[in-house]
């Protein structure tokens, strides 16, 4: 898929790739797609998890490739004629099979809705209504989590970090995966961390900013030493976030940490354009402990 597509960064819209599994909609967020593929050659693996058809080769590369339609339905086996998104994040590369395309829509982050029931186990994070349909818009890192969580955030990540008192450090965290937020919790917790705000959305962390700099001024750093936000968020992303805490006239010196599964070496430049002080992969929690450490030595 032609990067071009890509929406410029921190607009407050995201450009959403709907497509079909036995003629139900779904989506996911161009920006995690790579190409999308017809496949020709499948390799079986011997006692895979069932929802991994095998193997298939991209430009020289090898690739998982998923059974969404089990995934999804308990469904039938992927043929050598499958059809396949290939999506990067978690600095892991997996395909995807699909049916057929229906095509991409940009939308704004504050159309999507959040399903009305959240468990840590849906892979619905998103309904989008687009015309007289339903999209789905699937939680696709829990797919791959789910199926080897080695590929995900681990608490066993963040073993090696010596613990030392960090509760003066104040932190602030934007995610809306509940999950992610209980993971980051508790291995910043393990690190010495107390004093953490947690935000299900991006607008929700802006609105506690916007009262802070309201309330303090400039002394609101008094409140807040360090945003981490994730980019993927109803009502408002953590790209655009970033840009709205950068273009104010006093929420500008927050130092802000994009950690996100969709940082890649590809789409870095999206958080540069928006001003973040730095950008980490969530599966590099331990590395994330060392980089609010070196933004926070004079806490």
């Amino acid at each position: 898929m032609d990067n071009k597509i890509l929406l410029e960064s921190g607009t407050g819209d995201v450009e959403i790739l709907e497509f079909k599994i036995n003629g139900k909609n779904y989506g996911i967020n161009v920006i995690k797609v790579k190409e999308i593929l017809e496949i020709d050659n499948i390799t079986p693996l011997p006692l895979a998890h069932p929802s991994v058809a095998g193997l298939t080769l991209s430009r020289g590369e090898i690739i998982t490739l998923i059974n969404l339609r089990y995934v999804l339905e308990k469904g039938d086996t992927v043929t050598d004629d499958s059809k396949v998104i290939v999506c990067e994040f978690n600095q892991t590369t997996v395909a995807f099979t699909f049916d057929d395309i229906v095509g991409i829509h940009r939308i704004s982050w504050n159309d999507i809705k959040p399903p009305e029931h959240m468990s840590d186990n849906q892979l619905v994070i998103g309904n989008i209504i687009f015309d007289d349909r339903i999209i789905l818009l699937l939680d696709f890192e829990k797919i791959v989590t789910d199926i080897n969580p080695d590929v995900g955030i681990s608490e066993k990540s963040i073993d090696e970090i010596d613990f030392r008192d960090r509760s003066q450090v104040k932190l602030m965290l934007a995610d809306d995966s509940a999950l992610i937020r209980q993971l980051i919790k508790n291995t910043l917790t393990k690190a010495g961390y107390k004093d953490m705000k947690f935000f299900n959305d991006g607008q929700a962390a802006l609105d506690h900013l916007d009262n802070l700099a309201k309330e303090k001024r400039e002394n609101f750093l008094e409140d807040v030493h360090v945003l981490i936000t994730d980019i993927e968020m109803p009502k408002l992303d953590g790209h655009t976030l970033t840009r709205r805490i950068k273009e104010h006239h006093i929420l500008k010196d927050l130092p802000v940490v994009i950690f996100s599964s969709l940082i890649t070496d590809d789409l870095k430049h999206k958080g540069i354009a928006v001003g973040a002080d730095a950008q980490m992969s969530k599966p590099e929690i331990g590395e994330l402990v060392s980089l609010i450490d070196s933004l926070t030595l004079e806490k």
